[in-house]
């Protein structure tokens, strides 16, 4: 069982920047070492889309065509952690930012990441 908590979410300025970050609780290092971790966000009235994953050992990265140049997703599995780094935003990118992690699946279906957090709010002001 994995339990995830996001932090970082606020409201910023077009062209700002924020950090998320997602903390893995309830797994041992090595249960988390085995898990891929994704970012996906939904806005109101929208279905959840993907943002951005990194496999288990932190050596390959997927970003949406949205997040391209400007967000970067990272782990640190000596602390239980993943962050997506947010710059250059744009009100479209106003939404809740929710962490996911699954042991098998590595890729944008949010459909199969089993475990989820409770999402955090990033809200960016034109």
């Amino acid at each position: 069982q994995v339990q995830l908590v996001e932090s970082g979410g606020g409201l910023v300025q077009a062209g700002g920047s924020l950090r998320l970050s997602c903390a893995a609780s309830g797994a041992s290092g090595r249960t988390f070492r085995n898990h891929a971790l994704g970012w996906f966000r939904q806005a109101p009235g929208k279905e959840r889309e993907f943002v951005a994953a990194v496999n288990w050992g932190g050596d390959r990265t997927v970003l949406a065509d949205s997040a391209k140049g400007r967000f970067a997703i990272s782990r640190d599995n000596a602390k239980n952690t993943v962050s997506l780094e947010m710059n250059s935003l744009k009100p479209e990118d106003t939404a809740v930012y929710y962490c996911a992690a699954d042991r098998g699946y590595d890729g944008i279906d949010p459909r199969r990441y089993q475990y989820w957090g409770q999402g955090t709010q990033v809200t960016v002001s034109s």
